[in-house]
């Protein structure tokens, strides 16, 4: 079964027990389709996260403060 998004709904393609199912599952969680729909778009713009390194490595917590030469 597949599940296309799309700017006006969304589009279920598979076999007519598969639907059947997948409306059945999402019953569980909204009383319309329209507010599963709703959901599913509002879940597909979210911002994808960005990570930023820090520009210094980070000192590690019980690390000492000595320097120590390189033998």
């Amino acid at each position: 079964m597949k599940i296309y998004v799309h700017n006006q709904g969304i589009t279920l393609a598979g076999k007519a027990w598969e639907i059947k199912a997948k409306l059945k599952q999402a019953r569980a969680s909204f009383d319309l389709v329209e507010d599963w729909v709703n959901s599913v778009h509002t879940e597909s713009v979210k911002p994808i996260p960005t990570r930023t390194a820090s520009a210094t490595a980070q000192k590690n917590n019980g690390s000492s403060s000595n320097l120590r030469p390189i033998v």
